[in-house]
């Protein structure tokens, strides 16, 4: 029987025997006995005989694999069996030794491996005949992917798309491949990149995996693992062109594979583990092993792993699983393969294999047996106790990073041609196109060189198009060599009664022509290596908001989120809208914040969603509403005004804004600003143009991200013709660029030492910060108008973020039994992270200021907040709105205390105007009135619990119930260490008293204000000593969340470059300050559902009293359960 009484341990001795060949095996320590060391028991002890008779198994693989700490662990447990043997064959035996001289036995443990002789192997089966636990002739079938995909289709069993190419002389019409630029054909069938090709042959790891070149193009090339690499990113393009491979659809997994290991049809143990295609580093613990977890299977994974188990005829198995759009699918079986490190499975796989053994064989041998019966092992999940909030969903609306200058030009287009192109990609269905991809952009591009080279034969030909207009489309078109898709785009929007398109500044007014293509041309935009730093160190900071995570995880002290994503309780998904820049920000965040390493491309691929199918992150910025074109227009007639702003000038202003009012204050007479800006960009003009000369050096004269002084000309050129038209009125819609390109440049290029660009930007800063935030409406209802039809989308997903958490059990979730070392393998974390451009973040912040969530003249936090707001005068790169949703378990399910809301903000990172004139707020969970009053009567274990980093919440047996707001007591015995500190105490914590030694330093995401009372903080002096980066020393004082240096100079606390700041001048972000951290979760459905309504509503009476017109909206499209 399995168990060993300690009082039979003497009979029950494990009967385990070794082959020749491997008498240096070393299983003394074990139990298990060797053959001569049976002899010396038999010599010493008469009676030591097998009372009963013996069932032989046998072991047969290679030492390699035979010697493994899995196989001894689950061979010392399977001679616990009473009635069982085992004796493993040696290598030398089964390499060198014919099958008529290897040991008989009754039962044949056997698998193939590299040198392994399966024929021998499949010979002595015949020739013995002994119960087979693994089938042998199938271990052929393993070894070739063909087959193993066949079995697989033959069993019904879900699989990526795939073709299979043979480079067989004798088949021919299977090796029928073209190769596109970002896709091949393989036998009629097309996969566009990213795809995956597979040797056929199982014993070749070298799995490629392209990526399209609208993620930057390249490959990531997979092997078996050595070392600490599984995989390497290369350049290289094209598929290879000889061997056989199998093409298959690449599955967005998120970064983790699932493992699965089968020990009959009804067993299956899971392990998530980070993908090696991500990254290509292996993540391993302290012994060198790789981290794996183990997690639980759906039931229609578990039928899946039964029913690979029966076709391929291998009771211990092991196969991969993709989980990827909400389905499941294997795109690879292993054949025999043993979990590592898990005591659990061990003790189950010998159980389950001594069981099956037996069932088969013990009616032969007379032996009396039945399976013991045991109950089921019921997956319990423990629930947190006490008081404290379970973080349960994180939703971050987050802007891209530091970009280059936007650029733009229209032109209208009639030539038969560019209709061609229109109506080859389907620009009739909506009467726009988009085109990015090389192909379309080498169409455009081969136009205008066309209509150039007829233009040039014919002047006054039939081309309409402006010579001028096609040279620059030609220009920037060939810019950079080749095309990647990310740096620039081409849109087309037909007009059927033309459009006039020659002042780019005006509106196009349609006049009484033929139908013409408004061609729309933008290049520019592409994220700086600053814009790839502040994403990445800011998605390391962001962990710091997760709970869990105790001692050294993968070299970050401290990060809760790491351990929680790798264990497969985060529910990870990361969507970005499809311009580059945008997506390249989600990429380098996803890098920062799970510790990934390598390029871009491949995390791009695997874990950024693109959201533009359903407008949910995207806009058509060229389309603007009837709103938009009033607003535009009082804007324009208001800001060309030669006078001084009067009091009249400030009635327009229905909407207090303390940003808004000091910018005027700046400007008095906004055309008198307007001729100091266009002269300074004139000087500027000047100034480049006499140091873009044939003899300057690009030696010293570099500037930043490769830019040529003619590039640099050019734009600042283009702004000057734009900026002032021929009427000699200002285009007003110009400002935001001339302060993009002069912020760009006084950051970047400022050691050209160009004279006038600090004036330029102070003023074109001012003008930008009243043009800006009212392009988005001047009035409450405007804004409110505008922003719905922005976010429309944005918001109803947010909304079902936000109730799937508590109501949507099926996600994945950790194995509880086999999760030693995990304290809380119930919980689990959802996190929904949105990357988009500025017009989203803004619509979004309109519709919490002004959509009526609270009223500020009943809420003394909310007013605070809105002043807050209201003083921000720009929303920059990487601008943050989080919102957290909190679950107090202690609740009834149904009261409206059973969740909490807080909502966060931070206006991204630093501007270049003085430190001084950033509005602060009121930190990072303040706390109300009451909890002032109350502060008293804490019980300081809690927080002294939080602080150690043991997150199993404690029960408050006996103690008063903590309400939200409470605050810890301050206590002098206690050394507050910003270290793993939970984020799952209620979140109202306020300031306390703390020493202001360094030891308290902590470069925290969030504003240390309250540094004291805010979230989890990972001890990032001790990661930033592990990486070279610099602290501020003791010496510095801490002073509402910045750190005072000597002469009094400020700088952030916050940011995780500090220390990082020669790196390219990399600005600081400004840390998240909250808004409000007291709402309930029916109170945010509620206004998220109303907004949506209400816009709704009024759409229905718009398109109710429009005659003949069929207005379309996009409205969101119903989302799986993979959302």
């Amino acid at each position: 029987m399995w168990s060993l009484p300690a009082s039979e341990g003497e009979s029950a001795t494990a009967h385990f025997f070794l082959g020749a060949g491997d008498e240096g095996l070393g299983t003394r320590g074990i139990g298990m006995r060797t053959e001569e060391s049976d002899s010396e028991l038999l010599e010493d002890e008469e009676d030591e005989v097998p009372p009963e008779p013996q069932i032989i198994v046998g072991i047969c693989a290679m030492t390699k694999k035979s010697k493994s700490k899995p196989m001894t662990q689950i061979l010392e447990r399977l001679c616990r069996f009473d009635y069982l043997t085992v004796i493993i064959l040696g290598e030398d035996v089964i390499l060198n030794e014919p099958v008529e001289n290897w040991p008989s036995c009754h039962c044949l443990i056997s698998f193939h491996s590299k040198g392994f002789p399966l024929d021998k192997a499949v010979a002595y089966s015949k020739l013995r005949n002994p119960f087979l636990i693994n089938d042998l002739a199938m271990q052929y079938y393993i070894q070739d992917r063909r087959e193993v995909y066949r079995i697989l289709q033959e069993e019904g069993i879900d699989l990526p798309r795939y073709a299979v190419l043979n480079r067989d002389p004798a088949r021919p019409e299977e090796c029928n491949l073209i190769e596109g630029e970002d896709h091949v054909e393989v036998n009629g069938a097309v996969f566009p990149k990213p795809f995956v090709e597979k040797p056929v042959s199982a014993e070749d790891h070298n799995v490629y995996i392209y990526y399209p070149s609208s993620a930057g193009g390249g490959s990531q090339r997979l092997f078996r693992k050595i070392g600490s690499r599984s995989s390497v990113y290369s350049p290289e393009s094209s598929v290879r062109k000889t061997g056989s491979y199998i093409y298959e659809e690449f599955m967005p997994t998120d970064g983790t594979d699932v493992k699965v290991y089968t020990v009959g049809p009804d067993y299956a143990h899971a392990e998530a583990r980070k993908s090696p295609a991500l990254d290509g580093k292996v993540e391993r613990d302290s012994e060198g092993k790789e981290i794996r977890y183990p997690v639980m299977l759906t039931a229609m994974e578990k039928l899946v792993a039964r029913k690979v188990c029966v076709a391929f005829k291998q009771t211990v198995c092991g196969f991969d699983l993709l989980r990827a759009n909400g389905h499941s699918f294997v795109c690879d079986v292993n054949g025999f393969s043993f979990v590592k490190n898990s005591m659990k499975y061990y003790d189950d796989c010998a159980k389950i294999l001594g069981n099956t053994i037996m069932r088969e064989l013990a009616p032969q041998f007379q032996i009396p047996w039945s399976i013991p019966t045991e109950a089921e092992d019921i997956p319990i999940v423990p629930t947190t106790s006490g008081t404290m909030m379970e973080l349960r969903c994180v939703i971050a609306i987050i802007r891209h990073g530091d970009r280059t200058p936007k650029q733009k030009m229209k032109m209208e287009v009639t030539h038969p041609r560019f209709f061609s192109l229109f109506e080859k990609h389907g620009g009739y269905k909506t009467g726009k196109l988009k085109l990015k991809r090389p192909e379309q952009l080498q169409e455009v591009l081969d136009i205008a060189r066309l209509l150039l080279a007829e233009l040039e034969k014919e002047p006054g030909g039939e081309i309409e198009e402006k010579t001028g207009k096609l040279e620059q489309l030609k220009s920037v078109l060939e810019m950079y060599g080749h095309f990647s898709g990310i740096n620039r785009k081409v849109q087309l929007t037909y007009y059927p009664h033309g459009v006039k398109a020659s002042n780019e500044g005006q509106d196009p007014q349609p006049e009484a022509l033929g139908p013409s293509l408004l061609l729309v041309l933008k290049w520019g935009g592409e994220l700086t290596p600053a814009g790839r730093v502040q994403a990445e160190e800011l998605g390391r900071a962001f962990r710091c908001m997760y709970p869990g995570g105790q001692g050294d995880y993968a070299g970050f002290p401290g990060c809760g989120l790491l351990r929680l994503h790798s264990t497969f309780r985060h529910d990870l998904k990361i969507y970005a809208s499809d311009e580059g820049r945008v997506q390249m920000t989600a990429a380098a965040f996803a890098k920062g914040l799970l510790a990934l390493e390598g390029e871009l491309t491949p995390i791009l691929v695997q874990m950024v969603k693109s959201a533009n199918m359903n407008g949910l992150l995207d806009s058509d910025g060229d389309s603007l509403s009837s709103c938009q074109h009033r607003v535009k227009a009082r804007l324009h007639h208001i800001l060309q005004q030669d006078a001084p702003f009067g009091p009249e000038d400030y009635d327009w202003l229905p909407l207090e804004s303390t940003s808004l009012l000091n910018s005027m204050a700046v400007i008095q007479n906004p055309v008198k600003v307007c001729d100091q800006v266009f002269a300074l960009i004139e000087n500027l003009t000047h100034q480049i143009q006499e140091r873009y000369t044939p003899v300057s050096s690009p030696k010293h004269l570099q500037l930043y991200h490769s830019e040529t002084l003619e590039l640099m000309l050019q734009r600042w050129s283009k702004l000057e013709r734009d900026f002032r038209q021929k009427s000699g009125r200002y285009d007003i819609s110009k400002i935001p660029d001339i302060y993009d390109c002069v912020k760009y440049d006084v950051q970047h290029n400022a050691s050209l030492g160009l004279q006038g660009t600090a004036e330029l930007l102070r003023l074109s800063k001012a003008l930008a910060d009243v043009v800006i935030p009212q392009e988005y409406g001047i009035s409450r209802e405007e804004k409110l108008e505008i922003a719905v039809g922005f976010c429309l989308p944005l918001l109803r997903k947010i909304l079902l973020d936000l109730q799937r958490t508590h109501e949507d059990e099926s996600v994945n979730k950790l194995h509880p039994l086999y999760s030693r070392g995990v304290l809380s393998p119930g919980r689990h974390v959802r996190t929904r992270l949105y990357f988009t451009s500025e017009s989203h973040v803004h619509s979004l912040l309109s519709v919490f200021r002004y959509g009526g969530l609270l009223d500020e003249t009943q809420d003394a936090q909310w007013q605070r907040a809105l002043a807050y707001l209201s003083a921000i005068s720009e929303l920059n790169y990487m601008t943050q709105i989080v919102i957290m949703l909190y679950e107090d378990n202690t609740r009834d399910p149904l009261s409206e205390e059973r969740f909490h809301v807080e909502l966060h903000f931070s206006p991204g990172v630093k501007g270049v105007e003085e430190e001084g004139s950033a509005p602060t707020g009121y930190g990072f969970r303040p706390a109300s009135s009451e909890v002032s009053q109350n502060a008293g009567v804490w019980d300081w274990s809690i927080w002294e619990q939080s602080c150690t980093g043991n997150l199993d919440l404690i029960p408050l047996r006996g103690r008063r119930r903590r309400r939200s707001g409470d605050l810890p007591r301050p206590s002098p015995a206690i050394g507050l260490q910003p270290r793993a500190v939970s984020t799952t105490h209620l979140a109202s914590c306020t300031q306390v008293s703390l020493p202001t030694s360094s030891s308290f330093f902590c470069t925290g995401l969030f504003s240390t204000t309250v540094l004291g009372g805010s979230s989890s903080a990972p001890n990032l002096q001790d990661y930033a000593r592990s990486h070279g980066k610099k602290l501020p020393p003791a010496s510095l004082k801490h002073r509402d969340g910045m750190w005072v240096g000597f002469g009094g100079q400020l700088f952030s606390s916050f940011h995780p470059t500090n220390g990082f700041e020669g790196c390219s001048m990399v600005p600081t972000i400004y840390p998240l300050e909250t808004l409000h951290n007291a709402l309930s979760l029916r109170q945010v459905s509620e206004f998220l559902s109303n907004v949506c309504q209400r816009h709704t509503d009024a759409q229905a009476q718009v398109s109710a009293g429009m005659e003949n017109t069929l207005i379309l909206y996009p409205y969101l499209c119903p989302y799986s359960h993979a959302s």
